[in-house]
């Protein structure tokens, strides 16, 4: 059946009339709640892409893109439907058609790349085998050239070993491995269209690169044209052609890249313009005043884990030493891996360092015993990358906030009510959220309870890790905003783990750069962005998105 859109751009061929490989023409979507009424959440959407062109559909979660990219290629959920409006594959409309017909054209034609490579690969199959059954669905190509086709195609992507690799199973590959691996799926057939739904939000900076890079080179090279999911605006801008600009399931906005972003003509699309960190104008923060009470000292740490028996331990943290100043934000940044996280979580007082010291309020943490270190926790609180899961979900936002200071010194019921509002008030938040529980909070004030949490019992130091990394660009900014008014008002220190150079830039004073658990290079963030020494540092900075297009 897909002959039918070979056929259909075969004549516009012959007739010098170049058809968009999709066209969607005032599409509309809605979904079924429980009593079976629609409610519509895209609507009259119209967009056109052309061979070997990158069209960027952006928003904010719930802006409608995830879903106008499904109903492309038919995988709306179970109670969605697509309520008007033409999808046209190569001047073909297929929005009427069965899921059988569908499948006939998804790999052949349409492809899609997803956004989480962890749960959209068969942990019971080897990754080789999830390549070859695009081949098998779709091609009658004998099983010994099917093997040969995937082994080429893993090599295509950088995977390197293929032959090796394809006998492994998604478990033992990392996060950018995995999504080169579906990515292998997608081109298998060389489709005429590529979804990429957020297909690189997940990854470390300098692998989203190697990934955003695969795919311009495979849609030079084929002529494939790429619907872009994103919520990233330097992404939209380092690598499409057109902008698409969604707002509560309606187009804000579109043209060429280059003039949207030149010349926003929507409130909304200039507001996502102005919380993007790596496209806003940086505004550098001064140098931490000399002089000024170090709150953290950490001196050589290092931190190795048992990895079994007669085994060599393995080192996480290598000799790391750096110095924050009350008051002021150290930011300690790497990829996955680099040893970070696990600097965090030794400063929380969560792990014992193997060697070295880490010293804080004039606390030295290795000296301290049980009752010791459970009382430094009340100067030291640690604010969770996903607001989704550091909350319990059995109990209300009141509870959720007030247990810490139940768990150290009972504190009388009356202060308790009266501390947790002032902290609600504090973090913008309105008191009618206090009887209600997670579920019923956007990801923005659910990260705002957090903060909350972490800040009930006083504390000298904040340690964020990844803190605002799941949140959409607008709500990221407004929780930075945050943060640095908490800091302002309190005196806090900051601890800032992230991947992201580009909210470094935005937030922190002084900074650590972290490669396979070695800090390689350290100092103010204006000195490390503008100066740096280290040709890993560079790589991370050349990797921002946003820095390959002129921006106004």
């Amino acid at each position: 059946m897909s002959d039918v859109l070979t056929e259909t751009a075969a004549a516009a061929a012959g007739q010098n009339t170049p058809l968009p490989v999709l066209e969607l023409r005032n599409l509309s979507v809605s979904y079924a709640d429980k009593h079976r009424t629609h409610r519509r959440v895209v609507h009259d959407v119209s967009l056109q892409i052309s061979p070997g062109e990158v069209l960027a559909l952006v928003g904010e979660s719930g802006s409608g893109k995830s879903t106008t990219a499904q109903a492309v290629i038919g995988l709306l959920a179970g109670n969605g439907r697509v309520d008007g409006g033409s999808i046209l594959l190569n001047g073909t409309d297929i929005a009427g058609w069965s899921q059988k017909r569908l499948e006939s054209i998804r790999g052949a034609k349409i492809a899609l790349i997803p956004q989480d490579p962890t749960s959209s690969l068969n942990p019971v199959l080897t990754v080789g085998a999830q390549v070859e059954e695009v081949l098998r669905l779709h091609t009658k190509l004998p099983k010994t050239e099917r093997r040969r086709r995937v082994l080429e195609l893993l090599e295509r992507v950088g995977i390197p070993e293929p032959e090796r690799r394809a006998g492994q199973y998604a478990h033992e590959l990392s996060g950018g491995m995995k999504q080169r691996v579906l990515i292998a799926a997608a081109i298998a057939l060389e489709p005429q269209l590529i979804i990429a739904d957020e297909a690189t939000s997940a990854l470390d900076v300098t692998v989203q690169r190697r990934i955003l890079d695969l795919i311009d080179e495979l849609r030079a090279e084929t002529g494939t044209a790429v619907l872009f999911v994103t919520h990233d605006l330097g992404v939209a801008a380092d690598r499409a052609d057109q902008l698409v600009v969604l707002k509560d399931g309606r187009v804000q906005e579109q043209g060429p890249t280059t003039q949207v972003l030149a010349n926003p003509a929507s409130s909304y699309t200039r507001q996502l313009l102005a919380d993007a960190p790596s496209i806003s104008p940086a505004v550098a923060r001064p140098a931490p005043t000399p002089g000024r009470e170090v709150t953290v000292a950490v001196s050589n740490l290092v931190q190795e884990f048992e990895t079994g028996r007669n085994q060599p331990s393995f080192r996480a943290v290598d000799d790391v030493s750096f110095q924050v100043y009350r008051g002021s934000t150290h930011a300690i940044v790497g990829e996955s891996g680099s040893g970070k996280t696990t600097t965090a979580r030794a400063l929380a007082g969560f792990q014992r360092p193997t060697s070295g010291s880490i010293t804080i309020s004039g606390h030295e943490l290795s000296g301290l015993d049980a009752k010791g270190l459970r009382q430094f926790r009340k100067h030291v609180q640690l604010v969770y990358q996903n607001p989704f899961t550091s909350l319990d979900p059995r109990q209300s936002i009141e509870r959720i906030i007030e247990e810490p200071l139940l768990n150290f010194d009972p504190v009388p019921r009356p202060e308790r009510e009266w501390i947790v509002r002032e902290l609600l008030d504090r973090v913008h938040l309105p008191a009618n959220l206090l009887p209600k529980h997670p579920r019923e909070l956007s990801g923005g004030q659910r990260q705002r309870v957090a903060i909350a949490r972490a800040l009930v019992l006083n504390p000298e130091v904040l340690i964020l890790d990844e803190a605002v990394s799941a949140l959409d660009v607008t709500v990221q900014s407004q929780i930075l905003a945050l943060l640095e008014e908490l800091q302002a008002q309190l005196d806090l220190t900051y601890i800032f783990i992230t991947h992201d150079l580009a909210v470094v830039r935005q937030i922190a004073d002084t900074v650590s750069v972290m490669s396979a658990g070695r800090q390689v290079e350290a100092g103010t963030v204006t000195d490390v962005f503008d100066h740096p020494q280290h040709a890993y540092t560079r790589e991370l900075i050349e990797a921002i998105p946003g820095n390959r297009k002129a921006r106004p």
